[in-house]
């Protein structure tokens, strides 16, 4: 799934949220950014869409009705997947954090945060598959 070679702008960015109105904002912020995207209402329908495009940055809510997004999350990394993922929740748990550090998120920040603080998110893990030095 991950795409090796594209330019930046070329890349297409996989948004998961079962939240419309979220995935629609963040479509726009995405877009506005220069940003090709694709949104999914589930895991299963991300995992289902055998047409998709090949990804270079998935962002990913944890909370799914189904499938969760930690669980897609350890789904990819068994199919040794090395998409970046980076998390999204409304949640203040530290436990997610946790396990979404443990299963190698690129990110992860809170839907309350700005959009700035999501659009460095996806940069810093384009700039990793592009192979570049991340910035701290």
């Amino acid at each position: 799934m991950p795409v090796s070679g594209n330019s930046e702008g070329d890349a297409w960015v996989a948004l998961v949220d079962d939240d419309e109105s979220l995935l629609r904002s963040f479509s726009r912020l995405l877009r506005a950014a220069g940003r090709r995207t694709l949104s999914y209402s589930s895991a299963e329908s991300f995992l289902s869409d055998r047409g998709r495009v090949r990804i270079a940055c998935l962002v990913l809510d944890v909370q799914l009705p189904g499938m969760s997004g930690l669980e897609l999350g350890q789904y990819l990394v068994r199919l040794a997947d090395d998409t970046p993922v980076i998390y999204v929740t409304a949640l203040d748990e530290p436990d997610i954090y946790i396990q979404a550090r443990r299963i190698g998120c690129a990110g992860f920040f809170h839907k309350s945060d700005s959009g700035e603080a999501v659009l460095a998110a996806i940069k810093r893990a384009l700039d990793r598959t592009a192979g570049q030095p991340l910035e701290e």
